[in-house]
């Protein structure tokens, strides 16, 4: 997500740091190419008029003309008015008693899959989440919200069958509740393709019934233009109190998400970043600016890691490769410690400057193929990889679908890192026989 927009602001920031001095021409060229490339990533034209004109004050200021670095303080401008418009601070859910969360949306924007996602995170949070089906218009929701709930663990209300009246059903899972150990409940609501008066009305009952203290949209980031609309029409109708994003780990052009909290003045609470059922996370407006403008996010990334990696194994991985001894069977750990953090593309571009390589990508299918290769190896070809003969890459070429090339290339690339990690535990042990200045 944001990959073309990001290029593009990238290009035209270099562009200002290469000059010394900057002038009011500079800065109007620059920010019409902004705006520019704002409208071309969907954002809405009122919202890109209105951010290039307040990026347009604070950049002609006489502070930034004659600064020393004026390009970086025109990017700094940037920065900050970019988080302004996404939201500025990360805004937490209303989570106080009775604690009803209302998940609202079109028909097919993820709003079963995301109150399954969000009821996981607070469980993590230590909270004791239910789910609620009120979807009555797709059985198959009601079906899919009963598979997830049973898949993280949280209690799921369904509604009987042949029930059509929601408000009855939302009267009927406040009494169950109290049945339960829950202390926070998401009702999953009905959708359409698009907005109707139907839906509308019916959602209005719902929430008059519930009285719910968080009512958030569902919107798919891809949806482009229609997504201001949607919003809208949402927010006068309900008074929302917050917006999902779901899909930002896509290759859309994302102006939704920058069009839709100024729209409604509602902040962006979560992100869906993956299909996967625990790749959600809380929205943190500063750091998706700093993605898109190239900075990284190694806050995200540090957190990410936390969750997914094992200290022990890494500990041991970490000494396993300072001695030399490091096999398949440990190449196998580390690859499935860094899976566990999401698509790699994904993590590496949270590193500072790795959005700036151009044409950067990583091949997933390769990937999965090198693992192909070494799950195809026994126990014992994996933790001495110089058995391996002619006879057993064949053999393990064929067990992997690939070629005995590329299993030869493998084995010559892990070899070269493991001579890589032998000189380097030999020079540590070289520098550890030096003696100290001043030792005696």
């Amino acid at each position: 997500m944001f990959s073309q927009l990001s290029d593009k602001l990238q290009d035209i920031f270099k562009d200002l740091r290469g000059h010394g001095t900057i002038s009011e021409a500079n800065i109007n060229e620059a920010l019409r190419q902004v705006r520019l490339a704002l409208l071309e990533a969907d954002v809405h034209f009122q919202v890109a008029k209105d951010f290039i004109a307040k990026v347009k004050t604070k950049a002609m200021g006489q502070e930034v003309l004659r600064s020393i670095t004026p390009g970086q303080q025109i990017i700094k401008i940037f920065y900050d008015e970019l988080t302004q418009l996404l939201g500025g601070d990360n805004e937490p859910l209303n989570l106080n008693k009775p604690a009803r969360i209302m998940m609202v949306g079109l028909h097919g924007a993820g709003k079963t899959t995301s109150s399954a996602k969000l009821a996981l995170y607070l469980k993590k949070q230590g909270k004791l989440p239910l789910l609620v089906a009120c979807d009555l218009q797709r059985p198959a929701a009601i079906d899919q919200l009963v598979t997830l709930g049973n898949q993280v663990g949280v209690p799921v209300f369904r509604p009987e069958t042949g029930q059509h009246d929601v408000v009855r059903v939302g009267r009927e899972s406040l009494s169950w509740a109290e049945s339960q150990a829950g202390n926070v409940q998401i009702f999953d609501t009905a959708g359409r393709l698009e907005i109707d008066e139907t839906l509308v009305d019916e959602l209005k009952k719902l929430k008059e019934a519930l009285q719910p203290q968080e009512i958030l949209l569902v919107c798919d980031a891809a949806t482009g233009q229609q997504a201001v609309n949607v919003a809208t029409h949402f927010h006068e109708a309900l008074g929302l109190t917050g917006l999902i994003l779901t899909k930002l780990d896509g290759d859309a052009r994302g102006g939704a998400a920058l069009s839709m909290r100024e729209v409604t003045h509602r902040p962006i609470k979560f992100a869906g970043v993956g299909e996967k059922i625990d790749q959600f996370e809380p929205f943190y407006p500063e750091r998706l600016a700093g993605r898109i403008l190239g900075m990284g996010d190694v806050v995200s990334l540090v957190e990410r890691a936390a969750e997914s990696i094992d200290e022990e194994e890494a500990a041991r991985l970490e000494k396993k490769m300072r001695t030399a001894s490091f096999d398949f069977n440990d190449f196998l750990s580390q690859f499935k410690m860094l899976r566990r953090m999401g698509p790699l593309e994904n993590i590496l571009g949270m590193l500072p400057g790795m959005s700036n390589m151009k044409g950067f990508s990583v091949d997933e299918k390769q990937l999965s193929r090198i693992e192909a290769i070494v799950l195809s190896m026994t126990p014992g070809e994996r933790k001495s990889p110089d058995i391996l003969n002619a006879r057993r890459r064949q053999r393990i070429a064929r067990g992997s679908g690939t070629s005995v090339t590329e299993v030869n290339t493998l084995l010559q690339r892990f070899s070269q890192m493991r001579k890589l990690m032998k000189n380097a535990g030999q020079l540590k042990k070289m520098l550890g026989r030096v003696p100290r200045a001043g030792a005696s």
